[in-house]
């Protein structure tokens, strides 16, 4: 029996209700609009069931991929003969705790968190407005804009790991620049809590649409990407590094370097996960060999 059929027999047996697709096409889960089909794909309605699913997976020998809006991912064009967990469909729900203190299950949207606190006139997230992925991935990789980071809001978080449920506070996270405990261990990030400042609703508001004309006059919102691409080398700017190279604009299949902000790699139409690997590539290669800098790609690769 294969594993996925094991699997198939455990959904059933444990969990009937799970929502569960086969062969599910994973170009339409990522940002990129690229990747192939996920063996099987579950949607877990709380962290109850994501816990069981991944004890399941680790009893068929599988290592599942845990995505919430997939958009700091490329995946590989043939797909993946895995479990892959999306959490942002249903683990999204957000509660106020105290008057400065909200929580908020993994798969929420940082863009509804960011309004959810606007609307209780609470300040401090504005940054992430703009932001289009899920409080799990800004968590793990310490996601930020605009001066603001994840590591400046967040003092508490629940986390699933392979002895049990734990929590760590926001110190024992060891927030960096796009990094986190997380980012090194195997944990699967359940929740977390903010906190943050008291606001005035019309001010919140006014600073996270200035953000968001920011974001839209500099980046290539109108095209499927991952975001930025490569992370930020220090005392640069990874952008001007490629438009100092000439790469600006250039193509490969349907995958482009962004004419609106080379830091950007956009999927044109068509593009592979093939065609974005070999930008990301040649980019690395021209950006060395011009300065001695080796971006580190910011996107996570998954084959």
């Amino acid at each position: 029996m294969t594993w996925y059929e094991t699997l198939d027999e455990k959904i059933q047996q444990y969990l009937p209700d799970l929502p569960v697709e086969r062969e599910a096409p994973l170009s339409r889960h990522t940002s990129f609009r690229i990747g192939g089909p996920a063996r099987r794909m579950a949607f877990p309605q709380s962290r109850e069931q994501l816990v069981l699913l991944m004890g399941f997976a680790e009893e068929c020998g599988i290592e599942p991929l845990i995505m919430g809006n997939g958009t700091n991912l490329l995946i590989d064009d043939e797909g993946l003969d895995t479990l892959v967990i999306q959490t942002s469909d249903r683990m999204n729900e957000v509660r106020q705790i105290s008057d400065l203190e909200l929580e908020a299950d993994a798969g929420v949207s940082l863009a509804r968190l960011a309004l959810f606190a606007m609307q209780q006139g609470l300040s401090g997230l504005e940054f992430a407005h703009g932001i289009p992925g899920s409080l799990g991935g800004g968590v793990c990789m310490n996601a930020g804009a605009y001066g603001g980071e994840m590591k400046q809001v967040v003092s508490e978080v629940e986390v699933l790991c392979p002895d049990g449920i734990h929590r760590f506070s926001g110190e024992e996270m060891a927030f960096s620049y796009r990094h986190s405990l997380a980012s090194d261990q195997k944990m699967v990030i359940l929740s977390a809590r903010l906190t943050l400042q008291e606001g005035e609703a019309a001010s919140i508001r006014a600073k996270m649409e200035e953000l968001m004309a920011l974001r839209k006059k500099s980046q290539p919102l109108e095209y499927p990407s991952a975001g930025s691409t490569f992370k930020r080398p220090e005392g640069n700017f990874a952008g001007t590094l490629i438009e100092q190279t000439g790469l600006k604009g250039r193509t490969e299949g349907g995958a482009q370097v962004s004419e609106k902000h080379a830091g950007f790699i956009i999927n044109r139409g068509g593009a592979t996960c093939h065609d974005v690997e070999t930008l990301i590539h040649e980019v690395q290669d021209a950006v060395y060999q011009s300065n001695g800098i080796h971006l580190e790609p910011e996107v996570k690769i998954v084959h």
